[in-house]
C-alpha cells in the first residue's frame, strides 16, 4: 500500500494499481504521489512485467480537485507533485501500463490516462476534457496529447466544448484501444498479459494525426461565428495549434502558459464560484440534517397551461406518476397535446427513444375532477398569477388532499403565506417556483412560508434533486429573489429606451455582456401580459418608482411578444426578431408626451445602469433575509435568467468589478445604494464573504 488513496497489488507477473478516492474520485493530493510511487515500485520488482491502473469505485480518475485551483489563484503551497510531472513519470514507465477506465475519465483523469501505454474500458464509460466549463484549459499536457491519439477534429471538439464521448466513439477514434466486455479489471490483466514483453510507444512522441487539414481554421471560424468567444475556448485552441507546430516539451510550456492565464482570469473565477455554488446551495444552514424527508411516488398539477404541462412533464420524466387537471376538456386536451409535441421534438432530436416518450406520456392521466388526489404525496398548482384564483384552487384542493400531503404552489411573485391562508394546513404549504420552460430549465426556487415545516422544506430540496433541478430555498416576498431583482433590471431596460437607446441596443448591449438574451427580448419571450398583469395585480409594489410606460402601451395593442408574434419586435414564423416601425414610432410619441429630448447612450451606460440596480435590488435582498447568501442570488441569476456563468452571478460580478466602483458608478447616476452594499463599499468588503 502506497497510502490510504493508491494500493498496490499483483496479479501473478501483472502490478496493479488501484485508486481509491471517493466519492469523485479526483486527483487530490495524495494522490499522484501514490501513482508516482507505485509506477516506480513496480518499475523496481523484476517479476513484474506490465502494469494496470484502475479506479477502485464507481468510476475512474473524474477529474482535478477543483479545490487545488482555489490554493493556486491564492498563492497557498499545493501538492508536491504535479500532475504534469506524474503523466511523464507513467510515460517514462520502462513496462507498459494499461489504463483501465470506468465511469467517467475527465480532465486530469483523461490526462492521466493518454500518460499511459495502452488504455482499454467498459462500454458504458465516458472520456472527455471539460476543462473549459471551468474557464481553463487542460494543464496536464491534455492539449499536446490528446491530438495525437484522437487527431484534430475531435480534439478540438473535446477541448473548446467540453463535452464527454462514449467508449464507442473514443475506441473509434483512437483515445482508446479496446472496450471490456465483462469484468473490467479481468479483462485489463489479459490485456496486459497480451502486451508484457511487446514494445510500445510513447503517447508523446505519436505523430500521424498531427496534420492540420483546415480543422484549426474551421474551429476558430465556428467560435467566431457564435459571436462571443470565452477565453478559455480561444486558448485551447492556441494550445493545440501549438502542438502542431512545436515539439512536445515547448508545446507544453506554451500550454501552461495558456492554462495559468486562463485560471488567474474573472472568467474561470467566476465559472469556478458557479461551480461551487451549485453545490452551495443545496446546503441550508437552518434546516437540521437530521430533519425527515417524505417520499413523494406520486404527484398532481392543478393547470394544463405552459407551466403546468411542463411541471408535469418534469415528474413523468422523473419516473413519478402524474395527475394533470384543467377545468375543460378543451384546456386539457390542449395541455396533453402540448406534452406530446414537446416529447416528440425531443425523439425527433435524438435525446429520447418512441418507448422512453410513451412511458413518461404514461405516467401522466389528464382529469377534469379532484379524483385521485386523495392518493398523491404532493398537489402542485400551476394556475394563473391571480391571487384570487389561486387561493380558491388551495381551498379546494386542502379540503380532498391525504393529511401530510405537501401543497405547493408555482406562483411567481404572489405572497405564499397569503395563498396558504386558504387553506387550513399553512404549515404544510410552500411555493415551487419553476422556470419557463419547466420542463427544460435547471433552476427551482424554493419558497418558504411563515409555518412551513422543516419537513416540507427538507422534502422540497430533495425533491428538486429527484427532479434533477438545482433547488435554491429563498424567503417569502413579492417576487421572492429571481422577480424581485428582475423588476428594476428591465425597469432600467425599458428607461433608457424612453431616454435614447433602441430596443436592439439594450438587448445588443446585455447580450454582449453574455446574458442569454437582452431583458426586451426576454420579456417578449415570457409574454409582456405577463408582466403587465402582475402590475395590475400589485400596484402597491410600484408605488414611488419611476415606471416606463412604452410595454403598458405595446400590451395595449395586442402586442404581448412571441406568442402573438408582435412585441418589442416583430417575429417571423420561426420567432426571429426584426426591428418593428410601429416600435419605433410608439417610442417617438412616449418621449414627446414625457418631454423627453432623447440622447446617445452608450453600451457602457446601458450595462452599469441594468446590472447595477439588479446588483443593488440583490442587496436589499440580503440584508432583508430573503436570501441565505449571496451564492444563492447568483445561482439563481446563472440558471434561471440566463446570467453568464463566466460572471459568477450579479453579485460576484459586484465583487469583481469592485463595490467601491459600484457605488460610486450609482451615485453618479443619481441612486441612492441599499445600505448593505454601503457598508461593504465602505469596509473594503464583499458580498461573497458577508454573513448575516
Amino acid at each position: 500500500m502506497m497510502n490510504d488513496l493508491v494500493v498496490c497489488t499483483r496479479d501473478g507477473e501483472i502490478g496493479i494499481i488501484t485508486i481509491y478516492n471517493p466519492p469523485v474520485y479526483a486527483l487530490s493530493p495524495g494522490v499522484p504521489e501514490g501513482i508516482a510511487a507505485s509506477i516506480g515500485e513496480f518499475n523496481a520488482d523484476p517479476a513484474i512485467q506490465a502494469i494496470v491502473l484502475i479506479g477502485g469505485g464507481r468510476t475512474f480518475i473524474a477529474g482535478a480537485d477543483i479545490k487545488e485551483f482555489g490554493k493556486i489563484t491564492s498563492g497557498k503551497k499545493v501538492a508536491a507533485i504535479g500532475l504534469a510531472e506524474v503523466c511523464l513519470i507513467i510515460e517514462d514507465s520502462a513496462k507498459p501500463v494499461i489504463m483501465a477506465i470506468h465511469g467517467t475519465a475527465l480532465g486530469g483523469g483523461l490526462e492521466t490516462a493518454m500518460a499511459g501505454h495502452y488504455r482499454v474500458a467498459v462500454a458504458s464509460a465516458q472520456v472527455g476534457q471539460p476543462e473549459v466549463k471551468l474557464g481553463i484549459i487542460p494543464g496536464a499536457a491534455g492539449t499536446q496529447r490528446l491530438p495525437k491519439l484522437a487527431g484534430l477534429p475531435i480534439a478540438l471538439d473535446m477541448c473548446v466544448y467540453g463535452a464527454p464521448i462514449s467508449a464507442t466513439a473514443a475506441l473509434d477514434c483512437g483515445i482508446l484501444d479496446d472496450v471490456i466486455m465483462g469484468d473490467l479489471l479481468t479483462g485489463a490483466v489479459a490485456f496486459a498479459r497480451d502486451q508484457a514483453g511487446l514494445p510500445f510507444f510513447k503517447t508523446r512522441d505519436r505523430q500521424e494525426k498531427l496534420e492540420d487539414d483546415g480543422a484549426l481554421a474551421a474551429a476558430r471560424a465556428k467560435l467566431a461565428k457564435r459571436g462571443r468567444a470565452l477565453l478559455a475556448e480561444t486558448r485551447a485552441i492556441d494550445a493545440i495549434e501549438a502542438a502542431t507546430q512545436l515539439d512536445f516539451t515547448p508545446g507544453c510550456a506554451k500550454e501552461a502558459e495558456y492554462f495559468q492565464e486562463c485560471l488567474f482570469s474573472d472568467q474561470s473565477k467566476g465559472m469556478i464560484h458557479s461551480f461551487f455554488g451549485e453545490r452551495a446551495v443545496a446546503k441550508i444552514p437552518d434546516l437540521a440534517k437530521e430533519t425527515p424527508v417524505l417520499p413523494v411516488k406520486s404527484v398532481a398539477v392543478v393547470g394544463a397551461g405552459t407551466m403546468g404541462a411542463g411541471i408535469a412533464m418534469v415528474y413523468a420524466n422523473a419516473g413519478i406518476p402524474v395527475l394533470l387537471k384543467e377545468t375543460t376538456a378543451e384546456a386539457l386536451e390542449r395541455g396533453l397535446a402540448t406534452i406530446r409535441k414537446n416529447y416528440a421534438s425531443t425523439v425527433q432530436k435524438g435525446r429520447l427513444t418512441e418507448a422512453e416518450m410513451e412511458q413518461r406520456l404514461g405516467r401522466i392521466t389528464g382529469t377534469l375532477t379532484y379524483d385521485g388526489f386523495g392518493d398523491v404525496d404532493l398537489i402542485t398548482e400551476a394556475v394563473f398569477e391571480n391571487m384570487a384564483l389561486k387561493r380558491q384552487v388551495f381551498a379546494e384542493i386542502d379540503a380532498v388532499a391525504r393529511p401530510g400531503c405537501i401543497l405547493a404552489t408555482n406562483t411567481s411573485t404572489l405572497d405564499v403565506d397569503a395563498i396558504a391562508s386558504a387553506t387550513a394546513r399553512p404549515e404544510w404549504v410552500i411555493g415551487t417556483h419553476f422556470f419557463s420552460p419547466a420542463n427544460v430549465m435547471r433552476l427551482l426556487e424554493i419558497v418558504r412560508g411563515a409555518q412551513t415545516l422543516p419537513t416540507v422544506q427538507a422534502t422540497a430540496m430533495a425533491l428538486a434533486k429527484q427532479l434533477k433541478k438545482t433547488g435554491v430555498m429563498v424567503g417569502n416576498c413579492f417576487g421572492f429573489v429571481g422577480n424581485r431583482m428582475f423588476g428594476p433590471y428591465r425597469r432600467e431596460a425599458e428607461l433608457l429606451v424612453q431616454e435614447g437607446a433602441t430596443p436592439q441596443q439594450v438587448d445588443g448591449a446585455l447580450y454582449n455582456f453574455g446574458m442569454a438574451m437582452g431583458p426586451l427580448a426576454t420579456g417578449d419571450l415570457a409574454g409582456l401580459d405577463v408582466g403587465w398583469r402582475v402590475r395590475q395585480e400589485n400596484p402597491k409594489q410600484f408605488e414611488g418608482v419611476r415606471q416606463p410606460v412604452i410595454e403598458d402601451r405595446l400590451v395595449a395593442a395586442g402586442r404581448y411578444g412571441q406568442k402573438t408574434g408582435l412585441g418589442w419586435y416583430r417575429y417571423d414564423a420561426a420567432r426571429r426578431p426584426e426591428p418593428d416601425a410601429f416600435v419605433t414610432e410608439l417610442i417617438a410619441e412616449v418621449r414627446i408626451e414625457n418631454d423627453i429630448s432623447p440622447r446617445g447612450i452608450s453600451a457602457e451606460e446601458i450595462v452599469q445602469r441594468t446590472i447595477y440596480a439588479l446588483i443593488n435590488e440583490g442587496a436589499r435582498i440580503l440584508e432583508e433575509g430573503f436570501a441565505l447568501r449571496s451564492v444563492d442570488i447568483d445561482m439563481i441569476w446563472v440558471m434561471g435568467y440566463g446570467f453568464p456563468a463566466w460572471r459568477g452571478g450579479p453579485m460576484f460580478y459586484a465583487d469583481t468589478v469592485g463595490l467601491t466602483k459600484v457605488v460610486e458608478r450609482m451615485q453618479r447616476f443619481g441612486w441612492t445604494p441599499a445600505p448593505l452594499l454601503a457598508e461593504l463599499s465602505a469596509s473594503g468588503g464583499r458580498f461573497t464573504d458577508w454573513s448575516r
